[in-house]
């Protein structure tokens, strides 16, 4: 029994006057005087304690706000997108609402009952983050598995800018060839720019040094190396080198949950093509402080090969050798012709040409067939061999050496 119950019933039962009642339990007497006239009014009940909270508050979260942030989680849930209190409270500023700083917005997703604890996720301070201080001083690349209406499995292949998280190529295949890693990095460098240096897994299809050096290095290899890029992987069994990848693809993933299952490759391409808008200049990334990859890939400087000049560009451009076994290139206002050999004749190949040097490989294998330096004073381009020169073999120009 409350203390107030006790001071009405000793004045109305016990026959205490007020000022009795008032020095027994260490109160006033216009308390006392109180405590009778509520008893009065409203019943025994009515002496209860009551909320010391103010009748109003002014910094309290306006219920228009409380409900978009409400209708917010519920959007972004639906969409498969983050939907945590930092990624509502940069949409809550977007649509020049007033935010609420984001504990006041968990708060707010904890009552109505919208956040599910997770007592064993590990803590965000344990974790031991790198990062790139450049955009395209180094591109991570991945691919991962996602299934068609159907059931057919496809694998979808990744390339993300280290520094901003922005996603540079987002492309599904059945499945990932080392054609396709080639012809989706090359389409992605002639965009943005080479970069300094890639980061991937093992995988054949990204390097063979875990195949004991057979077969020499994959076409993927051989455009990195033709370009000066630095290529770096992981050691085996370990993603967590590749963190940033592989947590990117929970996030893809729960967006495409959240789709209506495509049933063509195409309609999974054109899935692709509306996240890849979506990740890089709709959505906030907590690691780049609420800012877009878009944003952050654009706020620096670009990283380049350590044997390129800052700010040359790559031309990209797609041929089909002739008849005869040549192709043709302007160059400095004059056509050049070069020839690759017969061999290639009808092929559709790649060239890739920085200022005076020209790498040319095979659409379809990503094999460099021919590497040349352009000699503004010719038209024809003199014939020069891709093979190692013949010294780096043990033979000589002599005819007579055996």
């Amino acid at each position: 029994m409350s203390k107030q119950k006790v001071i009405v019933l000793a004045v109305r039962d016990q026959g205490l006057t007020v000022a009795a009642a008032a020095r027994r339990y260490g109160v006033s007497r216009r308390w006392v005087h109180e405590l009778l006239r509520r008893e009065a009014e409203g019943g025994i009940a009515a002496v209860e304690p009551r909320s010391k909270r103010p009748l109003s508050n002014p910094r309290c979260t306006d219920d228009a706000v409380t409900a978009r942030i409400l209708a917010l989680r519920r959007e972004l849930d639906a969409a498969g997108l983050d939907a945590g209190p930092v990624t509502i409270a940069w949409h809550l500023n977007r649509e020049g609402l007033p935010t609420p700083s984001t504990s006041t917005i968990r708060r707010i997703l904890h009552t109505a009952g919208l956040i599910r604890p997770e007592p064993k996720k590990r803590p965000r301070a344990s974790l031991h983050r790198f990062e790139a201080h450049q955009p395209n001083e180094t591109w991570q690349s991945d691919f991962t598995h996602w299934a068609l209406a159907d059931g057919t499995d496809t694998e979808i292949l990744n390339f993300l800018d280290d520094h901003s998280r922005y996603l540079l190529a987002c492309t599904a295949f059945t499945p990932v060839t080392v054609t396709a890693v080639v012809a989706t990095f090359l389409t992605a460098a002639a965009e943005y720019g080479v970069p300094a240096s890639t980061l991937t897994d093992n995988g054949m299809v990204y390097t063979t040094r875990l195949a004991g050096g057979r077969g020499g290095r994959n076409a993927f290899e051989h455009q990195l190396h033709a370009l000066g890029i630095t290529q770096k992987n992981g050691s085996p069994s370990h993603p967590q080198t590749q963190g940033k990848i592989e947590r990117f693809h929970q996030t893809l993933k729960k967006w495409l949950t959240g789709q209506p299952r495509a049933h063509m490759l195409n309609d999974l391409n054109e899935q692709l093509g509306k996240f890849r808008h979506i990740y890089n200049h709709e959505r906030p990334h907590r690691a780049l402080d609420r800012r877009t990859p878009a944003t952050a890939y654009t706020a620096t400087p670009k990283a380049a090969p350590a044997g390129a000049k800052q700010g040359d560009h790559w031309r990209r451009r797609v041929d089909r050798v002739d008849q005869y076994g040549k192709l043709t290139l302007r160059h400095a206002g004059r056509l050049r012709h070069i020839g690759i050999g017969r061999a290639y004749a009808g092929k559709h190949v790649l060239m890739l040409i920085h200022d005076t040097d020209v790498t040319i490989s095979d659409t379809t294998t990503g094999e460099i067939i021919h590497e040349l330096t352009i000699d503004p004073t010719r038209d024809y381009q003199a014939r020069q061999r891709k093979t190692p020169r013949s010294e780096d073999r043990g033979v000589t120009d002599d005819p007579t050496h055996p």
